[in-house]
């Protein structure tokens, strides 16, 4: 038997088909249309019905991975990069395309988190934080080897955690959060604040160029970024004593770029004893963290 799997997110959706040893087998994406609610459901509704013709009717279960807010308890979603859905039903939707079939919705942090500690970077890892650094900041938290989504579905949001009082104002409506000195927008933004001169459509792939090729800018928005990273993650990992930390996203593609100031930021915040085992390391699943993570979020309810 397979288990079907969503990715929501606000520049892509996806579907899978993955089996009991966490295999995909099948996937398939398309770009998330802009226009009205029913405009991107319709989309999904065509990836759902694709991913169905190739099970063969093998379905035992749907996973479901969505940027968030979510409301685990009303099966709606409320993606802030994705405007056109607030409070859809998501779960009414997905159960009436599969009558009879149990649905599963997690958060798409929580997901990448969930797919890295079966069959990615995480494996044999019990404490597990995922992060998705890319426009945003997400995140997910397995705790004792177990998805841990909180009161609504929702814990995990690290890119909310606020490690500058008095910095930017965040899309959330807060203030100084990570997601607003860590994301690749808002690096690209300090970047060019503070003198990168490139081209209008530069975006953080080209930051990340140009840090790797020692333009002095760009590495201090590198820094600036992860230093805010590595703030967060020691903040979590204090408050449920994590042994291991995975990031992914596209950001994160960046590679040392990123992850060597993030270690060295480390130092500096991981002070307590319990936090010197902390381990940080890239994701390994790459796009298809998510809905791996969701067929596993899926056939834990089971």
């Amino acid at each position: 038997m397979l288990t079907l799997t969503l990715d929501i997110g606000g520049t892509k959706l996806a579907a899978g088909l993955v089996d009991g040893d966490g295999g995909l087998v099948h996937h398939t994406h398309a770009a998330t249309p802009g226009g009205d609610a029913e405009a991107v459901w319709t989309v999904l509704a065509g990836l759902i019905d694709d991913a169905l013709t190739r099970a063969g009717g093998r379905v035992r279960a749907v996973g479901v991975g969505s940027a968030g807010p979510i409301d685990l308890t009303a099966g709606t979603v409320s993606p802030i990069n994705l405007t056109a859905w607030s409070r859809f039903p998501l779960t009414e939707r997905v159960s009436a395309a599969l009558p009879g079939v149990p649905v599963r919705l997690g958060g798409d942090g929580l997901c990448m988190a969930m797919g890295e500690q079966w069959r990615g970077a995480g494996r044999g890892a019990r404490f597990v934080l995922g992060i998705v650094v890319s426009t945003g900041v997400g995140g997910g938290l397995v705790l004792d080897g177990m998805p841990y989504q909180g009161r609504t579905g929702n814990a995990g949001h690290v890119g909310h955690v606020v490690v500058d009082p008095r910095g930017v104002a965040c899309s959330c409506g807060g203030r100084g959060c990570v997601e607003t000195m860590a994301a690749g927008p808002a690096m690209v933004r300090w970047a060019r604040a503070n003198g990168w001169n490139a081209p209008p459509d530069a975006d953080a792939e080209d930051l990340a160029a140009a840090a790797a090729a020692g333009v002095p800018v760009a590495v201090r928005a590198y820094r600036r970024g992860a230093d805010a990273l590595a703030a967060a993650i020691s903040s979590v990992a204090a408050v449920c004593d994590l042994d291991l930390v995975v990031i992914g996203g596209g950001v994160a593609r960046s590679g040392p770029v990123l992850f060597d100031p993030l270690a060295e930021a480390l130092t500096t915040y991981t002070g307590l004893s319990f936090l010197r085992g902390l381990r940080v390391v890239p994701a390994r699943l790459g796009a298809t963290a998510g809905l791996i993570g969701a067929a596993r979020l899926a056939i834990s309810a089971c």
